[in-house]
């Protein structure tokens, strides 16, 4: 009854910014397996029945608490005056907020079917738009700066190898299911990139 009460006290966008709330906490201190809709509901002081109203399970729930207390991808280019260091800088950036939420939390969603289910039915959109990418529309304006400084010359270098990087790191991502260590970063940049933009220069 006194949970009952309690619910009924908030309403609409104030009950579920607690419930997100909750969730956030949750995961920070009990991690993503032992995070339940009980607990959560005990947490933002509701009833689990009111967060099934809102999302049907408990990997929709983290993830709109993802959503929105995830730090945010910063969209700057970087323009450090050297191809390298812009391309590192980038790919670092894309990764960093993964950190927060830890390996367990992004091993917990990419193992849940449902997840999974959600990012398969994207994939064919995904490549249909691939050329319109805020990824690849990124590490095309990376590649200009550089032509400019007289790095690169992008008519000798494939789409494929422009984008080389940020396929390397999903990939990276998906297989380790953790975010991804300044090391691998490093060494998709500077043993795998760096070397074939330099042969196409040559």
């Amino acid at each position: 009854m006194d949970d009952q009460k309690k619910s009924t006290r908030r309403r609409g966008e104030i009950l579920e910014e607690a419930i997100l709330l909750a969730t956030w906490e949750e995961l920070a201190e009990i991690g993503y397996t032992r995070l339940t809709m009980e607990s959560v509901a005990a947490r933002a002081e509701t009833n689990k029945a009111v967060l099934y109203r809102r999302w049907d399970n408990k990997s929709e729930l983290v993830m709109a608490a993802l959503r929105k207390y995830l730090p945010k991808i910063t969209n700057e280019i970087p323009n450090t005056g050297d191809l390298r260091n812009d391309v590192y800088t980038y790919l670092r950036g894309r990764v960093e907020p993964l950190k927060t939420i830890g390996t367990q939390t992004i091993r917990g969603l990419m193992m849940d079917p449902r997840v999974w289910h959600t990012i398969i039915a994207s994939i064919p959109q995904i490549i249909h738009l691939r050329s319109e990418n805020k990824l690849t529309v990124a590490m095309t304006a990376i590649m200009k700066n550089a032509e400019l400084r007289g790095e690169v010359c992008l008519e000798k270098l494939p789409p494929r190898i422009i984008t080389l990087p940020i396929d390397l790191l999903q990939y990276e991502l998906i297989t380790k299911q953790g975010p991804v260590s300044d090391a691998a970063i490093a060494e998709i940049v500077d043993d795998i990139f760096m070397p074939l933009v330099h042969a196409a220069k040559e």
